[in-house]
């Protein structure tokens, strides 16, 4: 069994605190990220929308009739 001393339970919890600050900091940016590519999935589906709404049918001529 192995003994912890109090600085060595301070410097694990000290660790810890720092991973916890990383975890948070890759979600906050994971979320930014996320409302990104939301706007841009939005702004995709709404040109979509406005490209079908313009777009025109072109009559296919009979080629060569004799």
């Amino acid at each position: 069994m192995k003994t912890y001393t109090k600085a060595n339970l301070e410097q694990i919890v000290m660790m810890q605190l720092e991973n916890l600050n990383a975890m948070n900091d890759l979600l906050c940016i994971m979320k930014v990220q996320n409302e990104l590519l939301h706007n841009v999935n939005k702004k995709l589906k709404d040109e979509i929308s406005e490209f079908k709404e313009k777009q025109f049918t072109y009559p296919t001529g009979k080629r060569n009739q004799k």
